[in-house]
């Protein structure tokens, strides 16, 4: 039904070109260093999304603390959640000019400062800006990175590598919510939180191992990947031009900016020469002027290439396919957060509460969400395995989940679609490696970005609508009912993009041709 990019005819990143020169390939791509980034993405995606996941337990401490709605209060959660994944699309500019490691260990002193703050909250208000706004843009800063640093260090088992650092979320969900009850019991949440925190600056650690491959390494991974998809990759007959699905992108005018930017430099550098007879003053001024110059150079040109990813002739919404993919991501997230975060309350409304004591329901999903993230990468990189299919049919499993937990009133039954829904939303590890088919390593950053936003706005808005329906009714009900609705249009869009893509061939085609 689908199998990669070049099936759908949009090749929008992989635009290296392949010399007659081998190229041995590097021993830090899909082995060596790679898998210390595949450790660092799963120590973030535990303090971070296992983190979130646990939330559940303090919005019950909120809730008895500010004596506020369950709506109103539901809030402190998904704006935490949101703006996690609504700022990568920003936070990809910041990696186009600052790198991976220093926009994570950013992030990672800004995540803790958030959980620190709120420990000082003196109502619902105040958690919004400390722990939703602050933590929410720190976590943002460190969770973009850590997928884009595993696409780029993996070629040939991506989804394997995805798959084993994104349990982390299964795991840090599942030790995060023993950790907090541990905390909330025994310190009270405030000290929790500040106690959070501190666990928090460890973020700064796993930033410091996102090691960035070189320009040499990142041309040798595009060899391996074109001379592994078939040696369907020909070289351009002009050197300056480069073809992408959307028109053309010329090189000349990257090449005269940075020919521009190197005369800015030569020409601090040679004031800075004739300046080593002045005082030291006057050098120190130079030295200031240079590194300005510098800076403004990495900003324009970061800019440039983020502004042309979304806005430009290169925009990723020209790409139809990737456009229907966007439009699911609005509806997915919510209906995978909404059990997180309002679980506890209705184990509580059915009194199943000395139960789930014994073993809560998130803990399942928790658990279960390990596997399944582990066993569907394994399947997805099975050469007589589509991994858009896998994708499509874990999506269709979770909606089926969604729509059939307000029916089940027992422990057991409750259990079952629990794991249900851990074992099928195990589907997000291959969300990065869907991402990357559809517009190649160079876009993977500003795609994915987009794409978390959007699963950023769903998880915003999902968990306070389910709680302002609760308000209403007095039943979660039709909030998993509305959500698996909403969720399954979205399916709907994912069922129509092979389709959406078939046609996109001749289109390049035509456009080559008015080249």
């Amino acid at each position: 039904m689908y199998a990669s990019r070049e099936d759908i005819g949009y090749d929008f990143g992989d635009d290296s070109k392949v010399g007659s020169k081998p190229i041995k390939p590097n021993p830090n791509i899909d082995g060596g260093w790679a898998w210390m980034i595949v450790l660092s993405s799963f120590l973030v995606h535990i303090l971070i999304m296992g983190s979130q996941m646990a939330l559940g337990i303090l919005n019950m401490e909120w809730l008895e603390e500010f004596n506020q709605s369950r709506g109103l209060t539901a809030w402190v959660s998904s704006l935490s959640m949101g703006i996690t994944l609504i700022v990568g699309p920003f936070i990809g500019l910041f990696i186009t000019m600052c790198g991976c490691r220093k926009t994570a260990i950013i992030g990672g002193i800004l995540n803790a400062l958030g959980w620190i703050l709120s420990a000082y909250a003196s109502n619902v208000h105040y958690l919004f800006l400390t722990f939703g706004v602050t933590a929410g843009v720190g976590s943002g800063m460190v969770y973009l990175p850590a997928v884009v640093m595993v696409g780029q260090y993996f070629q040939k088992r991506r989804a394997l590598a995805q798959g084993l650092s994104t349990t982390g979320t299964g795991f840090g969900a599942f030790l995060m919510t023993a950790l907090l009850k541990y905390l909330c019991r025994e310190f009270g949440w405030r000290n929790a939180m500040f106690i959070q925190g501190a666990i928090s600056l460890n973020l700064c650690v796993c930033g410091a191992l996102m090691r960035p491959l070189s320009h040499k390494d990142v041309n040798e991974k595009y060899v391996v990947r074109r001379n592994s998809e078939n040696n369907q990759a020909k070289a351009l007959s002009h050197p300056a031009e480069t073809l992408k699905s959307n028109g053309v992108i010329s090189e000349e005018t990257d090449k005269k900016e940075e020919a521009t930017n190197e005369d800015v430099l030569d020409s601090v550098t040679h004031i800075e020469t004739e300046g080593k007879s002045r005082s030291g003053k006057s050098m120190y001024g130079l030295l200031v002027l240079k590194t300005a110059s510098q800076l403004t150079v990495t900003v324009r040109k970061g800019f440039g290439i983020w502004y042309s990813s979304y806005f430009g002739a290169a925009s990723l919404f020209t790409n139809r396919v990737f456009v229907a993919f966007i439009i699911w991501a609005l509806f997915a997230y919510s209906s995978f957060v909404i059990p997180f975060i309002h679980l506890p309350e209705i184990v509580k409304q059915y009194n199943l509460s000395s139960q789930n004591n014994i073993f809560p329901l998130t803990s399942i999903i928790a658990i279960v969400h390990i596997f399944g993230k582990v066993i569907l990468g394994i399947i997805s990189d099975l050469p007589c395995i589509s991994t858009w299919n896998v994708f499509l049919m874990a999506n269709v499993t979770l909606v089926t989940c969604i729509l059939t937990l307000p029916l089940m009133q027992t422990y057991i039954s409750l259990a079952v679609i629990c794991a249900l829904i851990g074992f099928s939303s195990g589907y997000f590890s291959l969300m990065p490696v869907v991402t990357e088919d559809l517009v190649g390593t160079k876009h993977l950053a500003n795609a994915y970005g987009i794409i978390i936003c959007a699963n950023g706005v769903s998880a915003l808005l999902g968990p306070p609508f389910a709680g302002w329906i609760y308000d209403i009714t007095h039943k979660y009900d039709f909030s998993f009912y509305i959500c698996g609705l909403l969720y399954l249009v979205g399916i709907l869009f994912l069922f129509i993009q092979p389709y959406i893509g078939k046609k996109q061939p001749q289109e390049k085609s035509t456009e080559e041709e008015q080249v």
